[in-house]
């Protein structure tokens, strides 16, 4: 029985990296006012060139360094449409999607099937990885699910205890109150969203270094929506998206568990729907809520022009 718990509790926590750490990128852009539907294509970027970097260094931590700079670096191309141009924020995040899958299936053609240069393994952590269950659970994860779970008491700190993260979540409530104050809007809002791709960079980095090693094309498998919707779920707070995280990845870890156990008492394909029938799920709820807001930014897509 314990044997069984900390099997689904490892596949649950390793299937809720990527998820996690794309929804805390999303989560410090949204909250700049910045709504970036383009998270999936993000992920395929930071996938294919951590990847591709792998092979090509051999070394973890320029494949991972890699990832996140694609990811970021694709999210300026939409800050650059959604801040500057100030075109529809939805359309261009979805444009960004079609861009990353489409550039990504090309470009990525020559590695299918090539070995990874690289793989981050699980390393236990001397001490807390002796824990029962919990040790084997939480303990004997990749160097990247460390970095999660540390990113998330940092990017709660920041956004709620620093002035940088005052100015951050003032930018996404009245984006004209703080151009009146002399801080920079546009600046802010570039900022948070090229942060905001690194998050989906790293998360699609986990999964073609960590997760399932290797390059498939559309390997990401939606997580990316996912990640918005539990945006929505952490009502924009970054200590809340690690329940709508695990829990993505426990419905995860069922399937594979009744699979390795051999069980049938629910049809496969219905369990690889569970994760997405949530999130689709906590959409509904959320905006069928009684007319109150669950702490979404005010100036949320809504492009700020300096008037004058």
């Amino acid at each position: 029985m314990i044997e069984d718990l900390a099997f689904i509790g490892q596949i649950a926590v390793k299937s809720s990296i990527a998820v996690l750490l794309a929804t805390l990128g999303e989560i410090i852009t949204e909250r700049s006012g910045v709504l970036n539907l383009g998270v999936e294509g993000m992920m395929l970027a930071g996938a294919l060139c951590g990847m591709a970097a792998g092979v090509i260094t051999g070394n973890p931590f320029a494949a991972a360094a890699a990832g996140a700079l694609a990811g970021g670096l694709l999210a300026l191309v939409h800050a650059f449409f959604a801040v500057t141009l100030k075109v529809n924020q939805v359309l261009s995040g979805l444009a960004l999607t079609i861009l990353g899958m489409g550039l990504t299936s090309f470009l990525g053609r020559p590695l299918i099937g090539v070995r990874p240069g690289v793989r981050l393994r699980s390393i236990p952590i001397p001490g807390l990885s002796d824990i029962p269950l919990i040790g084997d659970i939480f303990f004997e994860q990749s160097l990247l699910a460390y970095l999660a779970y540390l990113l998330v008491p940092l990017c709660w700190y920041l956004l709620y205890r620093t002035g940088a993260g005052l100015k951050i979540r003032a930018a996404g409530e009245d984006a004209a109150a703080v151009d009146a104050a002399g801080i920079d809007v546009f600046r802010i809002r570039y900022l948070c969203t090229f942060i905001g791709g690194i998050g989906a960079g790293l998360a699609g980095a986990y999964l073609s270094l960590s997760y399932t090693p290797g390059w498939k094309e559309s390997m990401t498998g939606g997580q990316g929506w996912v990640a918005i919707a539990m945006v929505i779920f952490a009502t924009w707070n970054p200590l809340r998206a690690v329940i709508g995280a695990f829990l993505f990845g426990f419905l995860t870890a069922l399937q594979f568990y009744f699979q390795a156990v051999g069980m049938e008492l629910i049809p496969a394909y219905i369990l690889k729907m569970l994760p997405y029938v949530l999130t689709i799920l906590v959409m509904v709820v959320v905006h069928a809520g009684p007319g109150r807001r669950f702490g979404g930014p005010a100036a949320l897509g809504i492009p700020f022009s300096r008037e004058g």
